[in-house]
């Protein structure tokens, strides 16, 4: 039932066939078969995919929730206010927490924008709190999504989540998710599967069309755009590129890390895995994790620092898995700096709404180009 009621709304947000009509100059043979994305790139100049109609956004491209201490109310906002959709992260956040950093994107925006959850984590009053106040977007990661889609559903909420694998995409979809975030195994942070973005992204679009299909994992220009649109995806999550902005609420050092480091500078690892064991994340390569890789966890590990959790100062032990917040202390070198390769794709640290713009102008040109190509 809820599988039926998502591909009927999904299909409601289709972008129509290409026909010859169109002005693209495309056999309509070919054109039927084109991905959605691809289809919207053609017909105009403006970005625009079904998921913009879904989610009521001027652009396809998401800010992937990065953890509280990153995806803040500043980020999301700036994002959204560019014309994607910004996303703030929730974690193990107390509701009457949630609601204040609701209140603060409101003040900042009035375009849609969405909260996370990851799903071990979640209270019930948490999804209580976002249904109260007609959040948007619920974004969920790493679990079942299907406990909480009904009530969002109910109180007009879009529901999007995040997997790793063709298997995870259709079990999202049976639950009636509204679409669906494909994430490669090069993006940064939490990584729920093993197979490139590449790869990944139109076997997830096969086998759970026409449900739409948020590229993620190894974006982080307008060329990875264009790259995920050809795939089959409706639109893009970016995490690292959006991690390096003025609006981030990530440490200074873990920005700047970011901005020095190349594509070869992460590792996959459950290194960082105190308060969440056994979960796959990519970090920086950094000297504390050269040092340590492979070593395995020690329990009692020392503390290194302190950062803000929660709304509260915390002391932050060595090997903890949450990211140092712009306010930490310590040796914050040595701290979860999460982050996926497309670190070496970043140049420098810039206004979020700036990394949108010149994304959107990017993809428009690289179309152009190749339509040139086109004989």
């Amino acid at each position: 039932m809820r599988r039926a009621a998502a591909l009927q709304a999904a299909e409601a947000h289709r972008a129509p066939r290409i026909t010859a009509a169109d002005g693209d100059g495309q056999d309509p043979a070919l054109g039927a078969a084109r991905a959605p994305g691809w289809h919207a790139l053609t017909r105009g100049r403006v970005l625009r995919t079904p998921l913009c109609d879904l989610l009521g956004i001027e652009l396809p491209i998401v800010a992937a929730p990065m953890g509280p201490s990153i995806s803040g109310p500043e980020l999301a906002a700036a994002v959204s206010n560019a014309g994607g959709l910004g996303i703030v992260s929730f974690g193990a956040n107390p509701p009457p927490l949630l609601r204040r950093l609701v209140e603060r994107v409101r003040e900042l925006t009035d375009r849609p924008f969405g909260v996370n959850y990851l799903l071990p984590f979640t209270m019930p009053e948490q999804l209580d709190v976002c249904v109260e106040l007609r959040v948007p977007v619920l974004s969920t990661f790493w679990g079942d999504p299907a406990p909480y889609v009904g009530a969002a559903h109910d109180a007009g909420l879009k529901v999007l989540h995040q997997v790793g694998s063709v298997a995870d995409a259709r079990r999202a979809v049976d639950a009636g998710v509204d679409a669906v975030i494909a994430q490669g195994a090069e993006a940064g942070g939490h990584v729920a599967g093993g197979v490139a973005t590449m790869v990944l992204v139109p076997r997830v679009v096969d086998a759970i069309a026409p449900v739409p299909v948020i590229a993620a994992g190894g974006i982080g220009d307008a060329r990875g755009v264009v790259a995920a649109l050809s795939l089959g995806a409706a639109g893009v999550a970016l995490g690292t590129r959006f991690l390096a902005t003025a609006e981030a609420a990530a440490h200074a050092v873990h920005k700047e890390r970011v901005v020095a480091a190349t594509e070869e500078d992460t590792a996959l690892t459950t290194m960082f895995g105190g308060g969440w064991p056994d979960a796959p994340h990519r970090a920086l390569r950094t000297p504390f994790v050269a040092q340590w890789l492979g070593r395995g966890q020690q329990d009692d590990q020392p503390v290194i620092g302190e950062s803000s959790f929660a709304g509260e100062r915390i002391p932050v032990r060595r090997f903890w898995a949450v990211p140092p917040s712009a306010d930490a202390t310590g040796d914050v070198a040595s701290m979860a700096l999460l982050a996926g390769q497309a670190a070496g794709l970043v140049d420098r640290v810039e206004p979020a709404g700036d990394v949108v713009r010149r994304l959107a102008e990017g993809v428009e040109r690289i179309v152009r180009e190749l339509a040139g190509l086109v004989r």
